[in-house]
């Protein structure tokens, strides 16, 4: 309603999949689903299933939902709690009518070959306490007869038959949105998320579709100078292309079910993606897969010499672990650490991997409470020095450079200025921008085409970060839109991007949930957004405002509906930014997600009501205004 009154055409929203694996907080993170079909229980209108005929179990339900409400950000936990509860007392009111009804035994039918799965992995998470189905009893650690295990005849029907329930409902609830707005003209767009969850159906049922000893995430960028480590499993492309890519057919399929429009998360992922070894935890230590690794003779020709231990091994020497952790030093270097009588200092072997440093870590805090204010204190600089490598081993004598080695100590303490300029120009730099190039492109062009083809979506790429040359080509080649960010533009050379600039073919963003909004922006280097005022806003030689007022935001969102992309997409905070009686008090509280942490709690709540943001004229009006003077929010 809200979006028709104001002009808009499209709805985006973050990926609704179920994502319940512990019961706890870190459910919250939405890209970490425990089904790429399912919907997330979360989302489902409790009062448009029925009506709780206890009236002790009504008023609960309201007190409870009167409580939540009042908080400006969403509790996630508490909140799971209460609606799984009212959910299974809603199934057991309804169950009856609801197995009778010839409507879910449709929806059975035609979903079948993942609601089945799901509600069995769901029961049995919840029957053992864990997701991890490693640690099932031996009889359920794979998939058997799971048809028979659900069946509604049998004696443990319902701890399954609740999630028929609950998937059933939430479908018919989405599709009634979904045509709610097309019918005014409004559509959704959705998010598909690049991997899967290590412990979910997906892994449980086909497992030999992933990499499962291996673990996907992001080289280092803006959002994070060691790497984000997702902690997905990769994908087995090889596999998948034996039933011609079937389950990605499938998952488009479903996703078209809701969407018009879809966002594919990070789509370099499809030309090449971040991979790390299980026993990391940043994101250094990984390489782009596929590769074309340097064969040891190949170094050797390029850099003159190859000394395995020199290279490949942690370099850890006194001085520097007197830089990294100061009077703690001799206490790490005794835990830790052993040298040899050259000086040269190992770590020990049970804490060789970052995994291993963690895993001890966690382990002696919980033996020794009183250790673990150290412990925690350490564990950065450990992490560090396991980094402090400038070649990974990848089997049979070949090697990928480390990403950003030029930064280690390693690297600053090698011997001559020409060791440094050849390690780096003749190796580096043409690993990561050049060697890879057309074996990429040709990976993309075979991966994405049955993604693309699946559905009628219009399909937009998430395409930030570390951009091989080949993808924009190959994006316009297969009619994706690629996405601009103005304050992280494509050509590393430009401080800020323009709008004007975009290509037909893309979608203009001033952020995503990963980002600041444009407010807490503004605020963050007073420097940058005075160059960005006189440079990109046309202020030359003014005094930026201190703060991000409204007719500076308005300024910002007039430069992207004027964009010549197909669409110009607006975080909702940035939006109620042009109106000082709706923007939030403090911009800070509106960032969605911190990529950097991933230990990060995701709870953003819209702080006005949509029924009062429906009323506010002072901000539709003239928005609407906007969007029609820049010849978008057309009727098509």
């Amino acid at each position: 309603d809200w979006a028709e009154k104001t002009g808009l055409n499209v709805v985006q929203i973050l990926p609704i999949n179920d994502t319940t694996a512990t019961h706890t907080w870190v459910d919250s993170y939405p890209y970490a689903a425990i089904s790429v079909f399912a919907l997330h229980p979360q989302y489902l209108h409790l009062d448009g299933v029925a009506k709780l005929r206890d009236k002790k179990a009504a008023a609960e339900l309201a007190s409870l939902r009167e409580e939540f409400n009042a908080k400006d950000f969403v509790d996630y936990e508490p909140v799971m709690n209460a609606k799984c509860k009212f959910i299974k007392r809603l199934y057991q009111q309804e169950k009856a009518k609801f197995l009778a009804d010839p409507a879910f035994h449709k929806f059975k039918v035609e979903q079948g070959s993942w609601l089945i799965p799901y509600a069995a992995f769901s029961g049995l998470r919840d029957r053992f306490g864990t997701a991890d189905f490693h640690q099932w009893p031996a009889e359920f650690r794979a998939p058997h007869a799971l048809p028979e295990l659900v069946d509604e005849h049998g004696p443990d029907f319902d701890e399954f038959g609740v999630h028929f329930f609950t998937q059933f409902h939430l479908d018919k609830q989405l599709l009634e949105a979904v045509n709610y707005g097309r019918q005014r003209h409004v559509v959704l767009k959705g998010d598909l998320p690049i991997g899967i969850y290590r412990h979910s159906v997906d892994a449980w049922t086909q497992p030999e579709l992933y990499h499962m000893d291996q673990q996907a995430g992001a080289p280092p960028d803006d959002f994070s100078t060691t790497g984000q480590n997702w902690r997905f499993p990769t994908y087995n492309w090889a596999r998948m292309a034996e039933d011609n890519y079937a389950w990605w057919k499938q998952r488009l399929s479903h996703l078209a079910r809701y969407f018009d429009m879809l966002r594919i998360d990070h789509i370099l992922g499809f030309f090449r993606i971040w991979e790390m070894p299980a026993d990391s935890v940043e994101g250094l230590l990984g390489h782009f897969s596929p590769a074309l690794p340097l064969h040891r003779d190949e170094i050797q020709r390029r850099l003159g010499w190859f000394d395995y231990g020199r290279l490949c091994m942690p370099y850890i020497r006194w001085h520097l672990l007197e830089r990294t952790f100061g009077a703690d030093a001799q206490a790490v270097f005794d835990e830790f650490m052993t040298a040899d009588e050259y000086g040269a200092i190992q770590l020990r072997p049970p804490v060789a991997s970052q995994r291993q440093v963690e895993t001890y870590i966690d382990e002696e805090s919980q033996l020794h409470p009183e250790r673990k204010e150290f412990l925690l204190r350490v564990r950065p600089g450990l992490y560090h020095f396991v980094n402090e490598v400038l070649f990974l081993p990848a089997g049979d004598d070949f090697y990928h450079p480390r990403i950003t080695l030029n930064k280690s100590a390693s690297f600053a303490e090698l011997d001559g200025d020409d060791t440094k300029r050849r390690l780096y120009d003749d190796i580096y730099v043409d690993y990561f921008f050049r060697r890879h190039e057309e074996f990429w492109r040709e990976q993309g062009l075979v991966k994405l085409p049955p993604v693309r083809y699946a559905t009628n979506m219009l399909i937009a790429g998430e395409d930030l970060g570390m951009v091989p040359a080949s993808v924009p080509g190959v994006m316009k080649q297969l009619g994706m839109l690629s996405l601009h960010i103005q304050r992280m533009p494509s050509n590393p050379q430009t401080e800020f991007g323009h709008p004007a600039d975009a290509p037909y073919l893309s979608v203009v963003s001033p952020g995503s949930h990963d980002m600041s909004t444009l407010r807490g922006w503004w605020e963050e280097d007073h420097v940058r957004t005075q160059r960005f005022f006189e440079t990109i806003l046309g202020h030359w030689r003014q005094l930026a405002p201190y703060y991000a007022e409204p007719w500076v935001i308005r300024e910002m969102i007039v430069q992207h509906l004027h964009s010549p992309a197909m669409w110009a997409i607006f975080p909702i905070q940035d939006l109620l930014a042009m109106d000082n009686h709706l923007r939030r008090a403090n911009p800070h509280d509106e960032q969605i997600n911190v990529p950097s942490n991933p230990q990060h709690f995701w709870k953003y709540r819209l702080h006005v009501p949509l029924e009062e943001l429906n009323d506010a004229a002072g901000l539709n009006e003239p928005l609407r205004a906007l969007v029609a003077e820049s010849g978008r929010g057309q009727v098509y």
